[in-house]
């Protein structure tokens, strides 16, 4: 395993370098390229890629607990059972990323571009998902227990089989989005937008719930 520890790059040129399992916990990339890298399994811990650009890098399996992602690029990434608990990826670019089975246990996406994201069993719980683009993305069998989907764009979203047992939806866009098979227990959608939503087979749906949402096209 490679060890680059304390490292300091600003505004480095890693376009395509392969760092597989490489120990680069607690180092700093701000603005950093890392287009098209292998990070596949490397521990990046507490590692600072404010503003860099992993668009299509390889973070399979890697350890990103605590990092801060922080308006990066993560355009078309694979992030797959990556590990982003407690990670800050507030304004970041996701949009097509893959976070298949990845724990995002309590990160912070606020804001964050999630479009056409796979998040299939991702473990979402307790995130914070206020105001993001998740529209089309693939929530199937995610956990998003207690988590805070407040205002955000949901549109077409597919939230099959997920737990959103505790969720805040308020003010969300959830236009055609698919809740079959979901846990909606105790989920708040005040002023929630469920025009063409599939609610059919919807765990725990209560009138409640229904009389707070909005009715409009």
């Amino acid at each position: 395993m490679y060890e680059i520890k304390e490292v300091n790059i600003n505004a480095g040129n890693l376009v395509e370098a392969n760092l597989m399992q490489a120990n680069l916990n607690e180092s700093k990339f701000k603005r950093a390229n890392f287009i098209g890298a292998n990070l596949e399994g490397a521990d990046l811990k507490e590692s600072y890629f404010e503003e860099a650009n992993l668009r299509e890098a390889n973070l399979e399996g890697a350890n990103l607990e605590g990092a801060n992602l922080k308006e990066a690029n993560l355009k078309w990434t694979n992030l797959r059972k990556a590990d982003l608990e407690g990670a800050n990826l507030r304004e970041a670019n996701l949009m097509g990323v893959d976070l298949r089975e990845a724990n995002l246990d309590g990160a912070n996406l606020e804001g964050a571009n999630l479009e056409g994201a796979n998040l299939r069993g991702a473990n979402l719980h307790r995130a914070n998902l206020r105001e993001v683009n998740l529209k089309g993305a693939d929530l199937d069998w995610a956990m998003l227990r207690g988590a805070n989907l407040k205002e955000a764009d949901l549109t077409g979203t597919n939230f099959t089989g997920a737990n959103l047992e505790g969720a805040d939806l308020i003010k969300t866009n959830l236009k055609r989005a698919n809740f079959k098979w979901a846990n909606i227990k105790g989920t708040k959608f005040d002023g929630a937008n469920l025009n063409g939503a599939n609610l059919r087979e919807a765990h725990y749906l209560t009138f409640d719930q229904l009389s707070r949402m909005k009715n409009t096209s």
